[in-house]
């Protein structure tokens, strides 16, 4: 059983890491860090919680730490659980600074612990299906592929700190960035160069609240461009998923259906997820066009968030090698800083410029 120490018990630790840690044969919460407040004792009365880290680490029978929190804060508790010896999930962005992502590699090579970022988006059922068109070869040499995530909320949420320009790591590029990134690198690899443009659509907006980023390809790859987008006033949102290649194309609207599940009151809670969980209904189900054939319709593969801790189990258990390794986990963290930078300095960037 691997024993797990939940850091933080905000939306992300609520929605995408507990439930998903408790549906996984083989692992357990122990532990629950939150400062203040009585939700994780009232959704989980028999997990212990605890209001400090130290307090935390002093069950040495947890080997996972979890951090869950703000995003200026993921470094120093990631590099104290280290330290400690426990084996660490971050969750996304990896760190601020590329700097920082790095120092927390090689703190976990030195001390022979695993490291890694949740990117559960992996496992959501239309990346996967997507994932399994490219590999086919279905459409050809892909000269374009987008993911776009669309969103209507004409004012800033008060008080939260993803909106707030004097906190570290803030902004939708930093927040939705490393999900888009992560996905075309694990499709098509690191690009040689990156444009980018993060940007306020809402005039209230104290840090950026949509974004473009494209990362260019060599002609070796068809001269792919592969653009990410972020959307905050898009009240009929566009596709999620757009792939054109020389031999047709795929068109994939609307959103993987767990994170809707995951924050709704239906929240699963143990084991039992149901014999549904992850499937999408038909009429979301994308859109695939070849040359000289009838378009036709394609199931989504069905997702499961639980995947990735079930990844984690294994890994820690010397069972299966990690998913989200932490080469790609510093790879996706080069992108999202190269993306501000090309956006700061309104400027295409190469893959090997410095990011600070």
């Amino acid at each position: 059983m691997v024993r797990v120490g939940l850091i933080g018990f905000g939306m992300a630790g609520q929605a995408f890491h507990a439930p998903v840690i408790r549906g996984v044969p083989g692992m357990e919460i122990a532990c629950i860090l939150e400062r203040r407040g009585t939700r994780a004792q009232e959704k989980y009365p028999e997990v212990r919680v605890a209001r400090t880290l130290e307090e935390l680490l002093a069950d040495r029978s947890i080997q996972l730490c979890v951090v869950a929190t703000p995003n200026d804060s993921h470094f120093e508790l990631a590099k104290a659980c280290l330290l400690a010896g426990r084996d660490v999930v971050v969750d996304k962005p990896f760190a601020p600074t590329l700097a920082e992502a790095e120092e927390l590699v090689k703190l976990a090579a030195e001390r022979g612990r695993l490291i890694t970022v949740y990117q559960e988006r992996r496992w959501d059922g239309d990346f996967q299906t997507i994932k399994k068109i490219v590999e086919s070869g279905e459409l050809g040499t892909v000269v374009e592929y987008e993911c776009r995530y669309d969103r209507f909320r004409p004012e800033p949420k008060a008080n939260a700190w993803r909106e707030r320009a004097d906190q570290p790591g803030a902004g939708v590029l930093f927040d939705l960035g490393p999900h888009v990134i992560d996905q075309a690198l694990v499709l098509f690899g690191e690009p040689k160069a990156l444009t980018a443009s993060a940007f306020c659509e809402r005039q209230t907006s104290q840090v950026d609240d949509s974004f473009d980023v494209c990362l260019e390809y060599p002609m070796s790859q068809g001269g792919l461009r592969a653009m990410g987008r972020a959307r905050i006033i898009a009240f009929a949102p566009g596709a999620h998923f757009l792939i054109h290649g020389t031999k047709g194309s795929f068109v994939k609207y609307g959103m993987d259906p767990q994170e809707a599940r995951l924050r709704g009151e239906n929240c699963p809670d143990g084991l039992d997820w149901g014999a549904d969980w992850g499937e999408e209904s038909e009429q979301l189900w994308g859109t695939l066009s070849r040359v000289g054939e009838p378009s036709v319709k394609v199931k989504t593969e069905r997702g499961d968030y639980r995947g990735f801790y079930a990844n984690v189990r294994d890994a820690i258990e010397k069972k299966a090698p990690l998913e989200v390794t932490p080469q790609q986990a510093l790879q996706t963290m080069r992108a999202v800083m190269l993306a501000h930078k090309s956006s700061r300095e309104r400027r295409t960037v190469g893959w090997e410029e410095a990011v600070e």
